[in-house]
């Protein structure tokens, strides 16, 4: 199986482009849109709508194999690339992946990803988004050169001896946190509710009591709609760094304050994502090295996600190191080609963490259901559903994908079993 063409069109994403620094600096909202001007190199506008560029890889046999260059929702934060232009991703594709791939036989996924890994355009590297679209289009199309599914690839190139099983997901509210949170219920979602609280006076308060509030609410809320006592979702909140900027970084402050939200969440697990922002990797590897520590010593059952300052391979590699997480947020967008994605996946398993395949509300169905290969057959304690931020669509999208590669993988394994 050859690669005969390779064509590149805009796309729409299941969300939108927000920039957090003029958030976190109290835009204020208006209707969907924020009011204010943006702070954050790239933006127009502090709300704008997501885009996307999908990558089509025609084969000899007339197949096609499909990948979606995106950008998270908050680019150019936390040490990420800045706002995606889709002419510069298509430059770079035509530039430098078409003369890569032109009449190149597919048969392997991670040979062909590393070489698109190695490419350079313009004396730098290729921009995250290129190599996450592109990489997700040759996993698709090395699929169907075997006649598997991508997580049978990824199963056999890298060796995972993992089972390909469900696994939990992860759903996230947006602003519509209390509807939403119902949805989740109802639906029975494995961990919930994200939250979305990423501004201080209104979403967390200045005394972190609104956060703790709607913890108390999601708890109570799950107590009330579960019909079985055994449905025990993991409640999962990120923070943006608010409580950082709420409680002046005081750690001490700021433990005792986990605490309260741990209490209020009993006797569902919390993890909580994002609580300090420090402004730098170092940085944000020794605070949350610190606060590991002090949450440790005094028994407050808080779970640690790192997200934001952990945005490639390296870095990850360096949180987990320092034991600067209980959670690794392998945001998928941010390490470019999703062999990265893999191999993060598999070092944070190996390392005893918890892995969350997670990445953006601002992907696509095509990058969702990617990733729904790669979370099952790298066996993560966590997985995003994307896009979007209605709950229905990305656990729709993600788990439907999750239940036919569960199905089809099931399906072949008895079958080579009966072959033998």
């Amino acid at each position: 199986m050859r690669v005969i063409d390779l064509i590149c069109v805009q796309t729409r994403t299941g969300f939108f482009r927000d920039d957090q620094a003029a958030i976190r600096h109290g835009a204020a909202h208006d209707g969907f849109r924020y009011d204010g001007s943006p702070v954050t190199a790239g933006f127009e506008r502090i709300r704008e709508p997501g885009i996307s560029v999908s990558v089509m890889l025609l084969l000899s046999t007339g197949e096609i194999a499909l990948g979606d260059c995106v950008e998270v929702q908050y680019a150019g934060a936390g040490g990420r690339a800045p706002a995606m232009e889709v002419s510069s991703v298509i430059q770079e594709i035509d530039g430098m992946v078409r003369p890569l791939l032109m009449d190149r036989s597919i048969d392997t996924f991670r040979e062909l990803a590393d070489e698109v890994e190695a490419l350079s355009f313009e004396g730098c590297p290729l921009s995250a988004a290129v190599r996450y679209g592109v990489t997700q289009a040759l996993l698709s199309a090395t699929a169907l050169s075997h006649r598997e599914t991508m997580a049978e690839v990824v199963q056999r190139e890298y060796q995972t001896g993992i089972e390909i099983m469900p696994v939990p997901l992860y759903t996230q509210s947006g602003d519509d946190r209390y509807a939403n949170v119902d949805k989740m219920i109802l639906k029975e979602v494995d961990v919930l509710p994200h939250g979305l609280i990423n501004e201080v006076q209104t979403k967390l308060g200045p005394d972190g009591e609104i956060l703790a509030t709607y913890v108390r609410w999601v708890r109570d809320r799950v107590l009330l709609l579960r019909t079985r006592d055994d449905y025990m979702p993991r409640l999962h909140f990120d923070t943006y760094g608010t409580i950082g900027l709420a409680f002046g970084g005081d750690l001490e402050l700021i433990v005792e304050y986990l605490g309260r939200l741990a209490h209020a969440a009993a006797p569902f697990a919390l993890r909580i994502e994002h609580p300090i922002d420090a402004g730098g990797r170092q940085e944000q590897i020794a605070v949350f090295a610190q606060l590991r520590k002090k949450l440790s010593a005094r028994d407050i059952p808080v779970e640690l996600v790192v997200d934001e300052w952990c945005n490639t391979l390296e870095d990850i590699r360096l949180f987990v190191e320092a034991g600067a997480a209980d959670v690794i947020h392998v945001k998928m967008p941010d390490l470019g080609g999703i062999n990265n994605t893999i191999e993060a996946l598999l070092y944070v398993k190996a390392a005893g963490l918890a892995a969350l395949c997670g990445g953006t509300c601002n992907e696509t169905d095509v990058s969702a259901r990617v990733s729904t290969h790669i979370g099952m057959a790298c066996g993560v304690d966590q997985l995003l559903a994307k896009p979007g931020m209605g709950v229905d669509e990305g656990l729709m999208i993600v788990g439907n994908e999750m239940a036919r590669v569960h199905a089809l993988a099931t399906r072949r394994t008895a079958l080579s079993k009966v072959s033998r």
